[in-house]
């Protein structure tokens, strides 16, 4: 009897340690406004080191794209699995419900499949105000989440020992501020707070948990601590090239934003760049708690890892301090994914886009999605970075209700077309910074990847 007891506890065990590692939890971190390194905001220029230990454990994805630069319509699209030209959702005026009532997101097929489901922070857009229920249905609460939390900074958090807004008062969010206060009395420090706590509390049970860090987007605030990292003066800001090529006044620089920064000296460009640094090394000290929460549990063997930026972000390129474009800096943002049985420290060149994330998750834990995503399974680029899972990725963005554009980025070429015909081609092999059109110099490479658009569509209004 004795015995039989030991083999079949040894069994049960086996098949427990199995179901852990086929069946893991998801960590699905997603940041506000956090551009992807490369150009003049180098990995030499932020202080990241908590992302850089995450790197190392995961494989980070130099060329990941969203599907729309800005936060409503990435996270929608990126929590469904289908392109905003898709969900109908192409600004921040409408929460995910209103267009898709019943999709199942991300975060609700790990729910209904048995997973504990919860949310601290920015995962889906927060809209909603101050009035409760508006907020809980921004924040998709009861349906792809058990619960979810929003913060915000305390009273001390809110006071500043310095700062200003650059644009003397003309863009509200503009403002930069080093704050008093501990990393907690900022809705960052709670969300990792609560995170932390929330993995402590579940212990062995299955879970997917979202972690959405506010910063580095504006208002520009941060404990001081974080500026003093940066000096003034210490941070070389970008200038654009005198060669640079014009474009169309919607594709960058358009309203009320770009009259405001064609008044920019010096001075503005590098507060900011100042305070977005600061901004960025606060999040990422806040990472860190949470990775500490993962060594102690000793959760990497089953946990599924995701770091994610929403969008990528101008810091002057263009004489644009935002998002919202369909260049480089604007589509392509951060995405790190450390698994069971991946080996860190490695990067992979494959083009991919978020909508990719979905569906990888649920191959990785075995679960169907109920509905066609347009996104592909990243899981062949995990276990071999050399591998290619995609040739092509597609962002949109539009600008009003008549006028929008579609961007396709391939290995070499990023093209981009307007519906009003303006056309743009950059040359990625010559040109990563998107100085110079080449269109015209390359009519048979518009020609062959505007025939791509067809695939995808054009945006519902």
């Amino acid at each position: 009897m004795t015995q039989r007891f030991t083999v079949l506890a040894a069994f049960l065990f086996l098949v427990s340690q199995s179901t852990a590692a086929d069946r893991p939890n998801v960590l699905l971190i997603m940041v506000d406004d956090l551009r992807d390194y490369g150009g003049a905001f180098t990995k030499s220029v932020v202080k990241t080191p908590n992302l850089d230990r995450l790197r190392a454990l995961g494989i980070t994805f130099e060329r990941a794209y969203v599907q729309y630069p800005v936060c409503n319509p990435s996270r929608c699209s990126m929590m469904t699995g289908l392109r905003a030209e898709q969900t109908g959702i192409v600004g921040n005026d409408k929460q995910l419900r209103e267009k898709l009532p019943n999709i199942v997101t991300m975060p609700q097929l790990f729910k209904e499949a048995g997973w504990q489901s919860h949310a601290f922070g920015k995962l889906f857009h927060l809209g909603g105000g101050n009035n409760p229920e508006a907020k809980r249905a921004w924040m998709d609460t009861g349906q792809s989440w058990h619960s979810a939390m929003s913060f915000e900074a305390t009273p001390i958090g809110k006071k500043m020992i310095e700062g200003r807004n650059v644009t003397g008062g003309a863009l509200k969010w503009c403002q930069w501020g080093a704050a008093y206060g501990t990393d907690d009395d900022q809705p960052d420090g709670q969300i990792a707070a609560a995170t932390v706590a929330k993995i402590n509390e579940l212990g062995n049970s299955r879970w997917f948990i979202g972690c959405g860090f506010m910063k580095p987007h504006d208002p520009f605030i941060a404990p001081k601590k974080y500026f003093d990292m940066y000096p003034p003066n210490s941070l070389k800001v970008w200038s654009d090239p005198a060669t640079m090529s014009s474009v169309h006044k919607d594709a960058v620089g358009f309203g009320d934003y770009g009259k405001a920064f064609a008044k920019f000296t010096d001075k503005e460009w590098g507060e900011l760049l100042r305070a977005y640094c600061a901004g960025t090394s606060f999040m990422d000290a806040q990472l860190g708690r949470v990775l500490d929460a993962l060594d102690k549990n000793n959760l990497w063997d089953k946990t599924i890892v995701i770091f994610v930026g929403d969008h990528g972000y101008h810091t002057g390129e263009r004489d644009w301090w935002n998002k919202n474009t369909l260049f480089e800096r604007s589509c392509r943002a951060p995405l790190v994914i450390a698994a069971p049985d991946v080996v860190g420290g490695q990067s992979c060149r494959s083009l991919v886009e978020f909508v990719d994330l979905y569906p990888t998750v649920a191959d990785i834990c075995g679960l169907k999605i109920p509905h066609q995503t347009a996104g592909l399974s990243l899981r062949p680029v995990l276990k071999s970075t050399n591998d290619h899972v995609k040739d092509s990725a597609f962002t949109l963005v539009t600008r009003g209700p008549k006028l929008y554009g579609q961007s396709i980025r391939t290995d070499r070429w990023r093209l981009t077309k307007w519906s009003n015909a303006q056309t743009e081609l950059y040359d990625h092999e010559q040109d990563p910074e998107e100085i110079h059109n080449v269109a015209a110099k390359h009519p048979e490479i518009v020609k062959e990847l505007s025939a791509r658009f067809r695939a995808i569509g054009v945006p519902l209004q």
